[in-house]
């Protein structure tokens, strides 16, 4: 049976989609869709998708060029790689290189704003330039995995040997987070090249790195141009493309919530392993064992500025709420003070205190993408919103859940969180034993949630936190870095 190219599509038209389930074309995606144009379905956020040509052949053409760069990879020495981090770094380094890099960002950072974007993660402050050089001194630092014998199995006579191997092409698809650039470079450490696709709000700043620092880095190290490839495309369809590219070996999505769901479900449906870090936000959990002086330090601790580790939904315990919930308000209340801002509480229906209530109807100024507004300082929340992810720009914004010990929140954790980052501010080692056996996070903790780094914790460059929001992850932990980034071939020998 020959199959032909779909040419057009009708309103109404339907088509079978995930093998047994029938959709109805929308009559919006049925009028922009142009001959060689391209469907896909994605079962997580369970609709179809346009894929323009164009998109398309702008992921096409960039994985194509990275093959070709993995093929020569393997005649690249580790000093070449650790050469091109070592430019990189200084060319970022460079007041000139910055200075165009800052211009390409404030462009990036106008439009955003115009269009009620948030740019938490977008500006290139000086903070996120040395983080990049940082990261890649430490990228230069780390050995590499390319051919490491990971275990020597002995028999008589001869043995097995299990090696670490370069894996392929690995995609990123990130949206305003200029800095990925730096950090997805890890993965040539292991001989793997780099796909990148970065989206409309940070594609000026993503583009003015590449030509001004890592294009140049690469070429001064010797290393194919394909090795690290830019998708020059803003539309969200190019991301698409790329992860239902079959020829990729790893899909990293780097960001949370329906788009990134949708992501990982077409790398899935195409064969490809995913990294997904889904929704973020941590949990912090108190008892009747909690120091108030240590949950008020937490608090604050876990609110510096809103990543996927920032503090999202805070439990404490009904008995002794009379003198945790005004500590857990004090450090609400300083992390607000920190940014010169006030704070933002949401308080789940019924667990309303007198520490609470007033803050109801107090109007404070919140800092939004869309910009400054006033709001009530607290709001009711039901609890199937526990999981909500709140993506403040400014203004600290957290969940309260008032529970009846620690096996309650234990169990609204499991139900409710993205099953990411989870904290117990106890003394008592029996609870934090019970946490750790019994709270389904990757990351488990006793202090403040921002500690989840990879950094930071393991001092390893990160290339992405997953959850296990989608499932546990199969042989490696919660932090991706670029030494875990490879394949095992076993190789048999004489003694």
């Amino acid at each position: 049976m020959n199959s032909l190219p779909l040419t057009a599509l009708e309103p109404g038209m339907r088509l079978i989609v995930a093998g047994d389930r029938v959709m109805s074309v929308p009559a919006a995606l049925a009028e922009r869709f142009r001959a060689g144009d391209s469907l896909v379905y994605s079962d997580a956020t369970d609709e179809l998708m346009l894929v323009p040509s164009a998109a398309k052949s702008a992921a096409t053409v960039a994985v194509t060029e990275a093959l070709v760069a993995f093929d020569q990879m393997r005649s690249v020495r580790d000093e070449q790689v650790n050469h091109f981090y070592s430019v990189f770094a200084r060319h970022l380094s460079s007041e000139a290189i910055w200075s165009s890099i800052l211009q390409a960002n404030r462009l990036d950072v106008e439009d955003a704003r115009r269009r009620e974007r948030s740019t938490t993660r977008l500006v290139a402050t000086d903070r996120l330039r040395q983080g990049m050089i940082d990261g890649l001194h430490g990228w230069a630092a780390m050995g590499s995995t390319r051919g490491r014998v990971i275990e020597t199995i002995e028999h008589s006579g001869w043995a097995v040997d299990l090696v670490a191997a370069e894996l392929g092409v690995v995609a990123f698809v990130f949206e305003g987070r200029p800095n990925v650039l730096a950090d997805a470079t890890g993965v040539l450490k292991g001989g793997n090249t780099v796909v990148f696709r970065i989206g409309r709000d940070a594609l000026r700043t993503a583009s003015a790195i590449m030509e001004s620092a890592l294009v140049p880095a690469l070429a001064e190290a010797g290393l194919p141009r394909g090795a690290v490839r830019l998708v020059q495309s803003a539309e969200h369809a190019s991301g698409w493309a790329l992860f239902s590219d079959r020829r990729l070996s790893l899909a990293v999505a780097r960001g949370s919530g329906r788009a990134v769901a949708a992501l990982g479900s077409l790398a899935r449906q195409a064969g490809v392993p995913v990294s997904l870090h889904g929704t973020g936000g941590a949990w912090l959990v108190a008892t009747a064992q909690t120091a108030v002086t240590d949950l008020e330090r937490n608090v604050m601790l876990s609110l510096d500025r809103k990543v996927c580790n920032t503090l999202n939904v805070c439990c404490i315990p009904r008995a002794q709420a009379e003198w945790l919930v005004p500590a857990f308000l004090r450090g609400l209340a300083k992390a607000g003070e920190r940014r010169h801002q006030a704070f933002k509480l949401h308080v789940v229906e019924g667990d309303e205190t007198e520490w609470t209530r007033a803050l109801f109807s107090q109007q404070v100024a919140v800092v939004r993408a869309e910009g400054v507004v006033n709001e009530p300082q607290a709001e009711s929340l039901r609890e199937a919103e526990l999981g909500r992810e709140w993506e403040w720009e400014e203004t600290p914004e957290v969940s309260l859940k008032l529970v009846d010990g620690l096996e309650h929140a234990i169990r609204l954790f499991n139900k409710y969180s993205p099953q990411f980052v989870a904290s117990l501010v106890s003394t008592d080692p029996v609870e934090q034993q019970r946490f750790f056996e019994a709270v389904n996070a990757p990351f488990v903790g006793d202090t403040h949630t921002r500690w989840v780094d990879g950094q930071l914790a393991l001092r390893r460059p990160e290339l992405g936190l997953s959850n296990w929001e989608y499932g546990r992850l199969l042989g490696r932990g919660g932090v991706l870095s670029g030494d875990g980034i490879y394949t095992v071939r076993t190789r048999a020998r004489k003694l």
